[in-house]
């Protein structure tokens, strides 16, 4: 393993962020604290208890799935498009580093990215609610499966990408719908059966609820199953990156 060109890559792609800070950092912040005050403060008036937790303290998992969510794919997604696009990218593929070298380092710092923004979500909803944490562990094991597999996601998708309007199609019109209709700001329980039952086709309703469960150990599917379908996805994205590299998909030409 080259942990020298690992972490090239690595403090590169992160020195990104320090000169875009207000973008990768404040920018969610406000918007995420804005939520809390329309939300907790419109919605929460009129709910005041989900599952035996305020209304305020139940949406708090939701909202730090969406950053993670939206925030892991569009930073790996735009740091391999931009190789791609600039011409550099022959730069990387023809260095002596292996493909697990180069996700490491692009994935790694995306995700890394993805937790630190999710940790000072969580930090900011404290200043609004009182919260409690049951599984700490448990917590940090979503957190840090989730900013993985969805990092690796937008990796695919920014060799996907021929434009930077197909870099918005996926998170803006698929991810963003699934992450509103997934449980994040209501529970399940609160609809009809046959809409309980078609809810439990969205994937992002197994990372909500189990991120939840680690709160305050309420949840709409079990824990276990929550586990194992975000590290089988986890997998399966990372085995399409390895054949995207292997092959050259838009990579070589």
């Amino acid at each position: 393993m080259n942990f020298y060109a690992v972490m090239a890559i690595y403090k590169f792609e992160m020195a990104r962020t320090r000169r875009t800070l207000v973008q990768s950092i404040v920018a969610p912040v406000i918007s995420t604290s804005l939520y809390f005050i329309v939300f907790g403060a419109a919605i929460g008036s009129r709910i005041t208890e989900v599952g035996g937790v305020s209304y305020g303290a139940f949406i708090v998992p939701g909202l730090i799935m969406l950053n993670l969510l939206m925030h892991s794919i569009s930073n790996a997604s735009f740091a391999i498009y931009m190789p791609k696009f600039v011409g550099t990218v022959y730069e990387v593929l023809s260095a002596p580093v292996s493909t697990v070298e180069v996700v490491l380092g692009y994935v790694g710092a995306a995700a890394t990215k993805s937790i630190i923004l999710g940790l000072i979500i969580l930090a900011t909803a404290t200043f609004f609610i009182p919260l409690r944490i049951e599984h700490p562990v448990i917590m940090l094991l979503f957190v840090f499966l989730t900013s993985i597999t969805f990092s690796l996601l937008g990796f695919i998708l920014g060799i996907w990408a021929d434009n930077f309007e197909k870099l918005s199609i996926v998170p803006s019109l698929i991810v963003t719908p699934l992450v509103f209709l997934g449980g994040s700001f209501y529970s399940t329980d609160m609809l009809p059966p046959f809409w309980q039952s078609v809810t439990l086709f969205n994937p992002v309703l197994y990372l909500v609820s189990g991120l939840r469960w680690s709160f305050y150990e309420i949840s709409e599917v079990n824990i276990l199953v929550s586990l194992v379908s975000i590290t089988a996805f986890m997998l399966l994205c990372f085995s399409i990156v390895l054949y995207m590299f292997k092959t050259g998909y838009k990579l070589r030409t």
